[in-house]
């Protein structure tokens, strides 16, 4: 049995790592080792994650996913978390979150089979609830900023997102170097639209 870890974070100015210590205190307590650490800055609404689906295809019958809470492993749809949860029965894997308790069992392998197919069920049943509460947590706030936003415009105090300076000097570069625009977008990962608000800046 191998413990793997899965760490996530929203966006890149957020600590994926964070909880890694929590997630190494937590094995070492029962006599385990995380056997590898999975890190992305990815949305947990989105169902295809590189790092976790690596994890996935990692882990053997019995292996352990270890994840600091429910909302790290998903903030799905009810398609999509069904997706996930099919390729994580397909493989025999078994979840395991700091905030559920009752799955922590499984992390001792000291179970007999009624017993481990007791808590599988209890398991099942108890992160489909977190997973849906972290779907709506999610949903809330996209609402509430969405509502947000709507309310700035209508004072005329909506300036948008910040515009990242660094990387549009960098790009500014690029085109007055006549660098073609799709070897700009593969370098810096910006839209063309973005590439055609900065081309007009520099020709005004």
């Amino acid at each position: 049995m191998f413990v793997r870890a899965y760490l996530r974070a929203s966006t890149e100015d957020q600590d994926a790592s964070r909880a890694r210590g929590d997630l190494d205190r937590f094995a070492s307590e029962r006599g385990l080792a995380v056997a590898a650490y999975y890190v992305e800055n990815e949305s947990g609404a989105k169902l295809h994650r590189p790092e976790l689906f690596r994890l996935l295809s990692d882990c053997g019958p019995g292996d352990l996913l270890l994840v600091e809470q429910v909302d790290r492993l998903s903030r799905l749809s009810t398609g999509d978390w069904d997706t996930l949860k099919a390729e994580i029965a397909a493989r025999h894997v078994r979840v395991v979150a700091l905030d559920l308790p009752t799955s922590w069992l499984m992390a001792r392998g000291e179970t007999d089979a009624f017993t481990e197919r007791m808590f599988d069920a209890i398991n099942g049943m108890l992160l489909d609830v977190l997973a849906a509460i972290a779907r709506k947590d999610y949903e809330d706030r996209r609402r509430r900023q969405a509502q947000g936003i709507e309310k700035a415009k209508s004072a005329q105090k909506y300036r948008g997102r910040a515009e990242d300076a660094k990387r549009n000097a960098a790009i500014v570069k690029m085109l007055e170097a006549k660098q073609t625009w799709s070897s700009i977008i593969a370098a810096t990962g910006c839209s063309r639209s973005t590439l055609s608000r900065l081309n007009k800046r520099i020709a005004a």
